[in-house]
């Protein structure tokens, strides 16, 4: 790509706009570790769900998209769609226990809902293992993506892509702090969205594709692999069974609430977690938590599918793409890089607003990431741990050099990994069979700090030993090592739940009076604390109130998104019935939240 002097005063602006007001929270991040890492609880809902959906939106995941789209098609996309109960359900059972919680990382909750050794080396052992060792995989998958991007629009080296960002990341976050980031996050959200529309509008426009009604009719003649139809918002479930339970039946059934992943974790965790910790009340964290999801599932998607059903007009195989960029790094070469290979086609001046929100989307996840694995590094595990008697000052200190070293880790990375959607899948694997844990963990006492970590160790054994079946002969499918992974961590867990030594029953009960959790899970502990009756008279911990919202919400987001989908296919009669299914849920969902928001609150 080359780019002309307005692209390049574009870049610069949106880089300006994005980061010179970050400069502002710099002293404030330097105060303690509270400002650095939670901005001081006092982030309003708004700002809170917008660093949300921005951290969410980084370089990697169009590529992701892409690489979805032109294997299973649109209807693969379900892989991640399903998140949408896990997002859900969050919102209306798990956001205001957070809150409540007061902790200032999610793993501080470990010692207030645990006890003993056990829960102390839950906590660290957790801030080394997602702080440091899953953190640096998802920073590496990110940074591939960045990588792949500038390999094919401007023929950098990883290296040299890699020192570019480090340039800026590092520097921002270490000198910035929580606040900084959710401030350049909000400003890189609508850059962001604006140059993803643009990039949509602008190759739909190319001859080869001729408008939306152009790649309808030429992708509804073209079938697939394994003779998907690439449009289909749904998969074939007559032809293509196995397709079809993979991408749709086993992520609505199991993946959702049994897979632990960044950003959609069952009930809340990592910097989700951290920015429902971060918010001013109860209020503004199930405000931000339910802003997120509408955007995170509704807003994006679509620009993004756009640009990957057009690449396969234009680059029908890889090895189109490859003699169209002759000087592309072989080892770079993926469905995913079809992404930034369309990008080439992006007139004057719009090429230089892709690219600043490229680096804005990069920027937004590494950011966070390094912000969130330092937390957990330095406060879960430094402070709490190694030096117990530092000044606020020294924290915030370790806390900026552990961000750089999570950069450099994260980059050493960048080698190990070839493509998004096999870093994705890894993940998902080795997070699969702890999601039911965490979701439990708040209504049910006898969840013990051993159970965290068996569901810790088996997930983590048994995808190895699939790993080494398969790499012996026995080949195994991607969803059925899942739910093997689910099954035996499951198994395991549970039974820890009935033999490990249980948590001590003050813990239990002064956890029970600060989160206050509904349900019979805590029936014996509601009785020891002698809070039988009080529980439910708070409004907001109303359970079949929250299991409407949850349903209505889950409703309004998909059936919001193929609403989007049929109107761009033309498919009016469909378009409009959905939009009928819209109004419906979405006026039953405020009917829900204000409820809520209205009740007596205990904040």
């Amino acid at each position: 790509m080359r780019l002309e002097l307005l692209d390049w005063i574009i870049i610069v602006a949106s880089l300006l706009v994005c980061f010179i007001p970050a400069l502002y929270f710099g002293r404030r991040a330097g105060k303690n570790t509270s400002e650095f890492f939670a901005s001081g609880r006092s982030v309003p809902w708004w700002l809170a769900g917008l660093s949300m959906v921005a951290t969410t939106f980084s370089s990697d995941t169009p590529n992701l998209v892409t690489n979805i789209v032109r294997t299973n098609g649109v209807a693969g996309n379900w892989v991640w769609w399903a998140f949408v109960l896990t997002g859900i359900s969050t919102v209306f059972f798990y956001a205001r226990l957070w809150r409540r919680s007061g902790v200032m990382t999610d793993l501080e909750f470990y010692e207030i809902r645990y006890s003993g050794k056990a829960a102390g080396f839950v906590r660290g052992f957790r801030s080394i293992y997602l702080g440091f060792f899953f953190n640096v995989m998802i920073m590496g998958l990110v940074n591939l993506a960045a990588c792949k991007i500038a390999g094919i629009l401007f023929g950098l080296d990883r290296w040299q892509t890699l020192i570019c960002l480090g340039a800026l990341n590092v520097v921002f976050a270490t000198y910035s702090g929580l606040w900084g980031v959710l401030v350049i996050d909000m400003i890189q959200f609508f850059i962001k969205m604006t140059a993803v529309i643009a990039a949509a509008y602008f190759v739909l426009q190319l001859p080869e594709v001729g408008g939306l009604s152009g790649m309808v009719e030429k992708l509804s003649s073209i079938q697939g692999p394994n003779g998907i139809n690439y449009l289909n918002m749904l998969p074939d479930f007559t032809n293509n069974w196995d397709i079809a339970v993979a991408i749709f039946i086993l992520p609505l059934a199991v993946q959702w609430w049994a897979v632990w992943y960044p950003g959609a974790e069952p009930g809340g965790g990592s910097y989700i977690a951290q920015r429902m910790l971060a918010s001013k009340s109860e209020k503004d964290a199930l405000g931000a938590v339910l802003f997120f999801n509408l955007a995170h599932y509704v807003l994006r998607p679509w620009p993004w599918i756009i640009v990957g059903l057009c690449s396969i007009i234009v680059y029908p195989e890889l090895a189109d793409i490859q003699k169209a960029f002759p000087n592309l790094d072989p080892n770079l070469l993926g469905h995913d890089i079809a992404y930034p290979a369309m990008l080439r086609f992006l007139p004057v001046g719009f090429a230089g607003l892709m690219v600043g929100g490229l680096i804005a989307a990069n920027s937004s996840t590494i950011l966070t990431h390094l912000n969130w694995g330092a937390s957990y590094l330095i406060h879960d595990f430094y402070q709490r741990f190694v030096k117990t008697d530092g000044t606020e000052k020294h924290y915030v200190l370790a806390g900026r050099f552990a961000t750089i070293g999570l950069f450099l880790a994260g980059s050493g990375m960048v080698y190990l990994l070839d493509t998004a959607k096999g870093a994705f899948d890894i993940i998902l694997q080795v997070g699969a069979g702890t999601g039911m844990l965490y979701l439990l963990r708040w209504f049910w006492w006898r969840i013990n700090a051993w159970c965290e970590v068996v569901a810790m160790a088996s997930s983590f054994v048994i995808s190895i030993a699939l790993l080494i079946i398969s790499k012996n002969g026995i080949v195994f499918s991607t969803h059925i090592g899942l739910i093997v992974t689910v099954l035996f961590t499951t198994i395991c867990w549970v039974i820890t739940a009935y033999v490990a030594p249980s948590t001590d029953r003050n813990t239990l009960i002064e956890f029970y009076k600060k989160v206050r959790p509904v349900g019979p899970g805590w029936k014996s502990i509601r009785s020891e604390a002698g809070l039988d009756g009080v529980q439910n008279e708070s409004m907001q911990d109303n359970i079949p109130l929250g299991l409407l919202g949850w349903f209505t919400g889950c409703t309004l987001i998909w059936s919001s998104l193929f609403t989007v989908g049929n109107f761009l296919y033309g498919r009016m009669e469909s378009a409009f019935i959905l939009l009928g299914i819209v109004l419906l849920s979405g006026s039953v969902l405020l009917w829900v939240v204000n409820k809520l928001w209205n009740a007596k609150a205990h904040i």
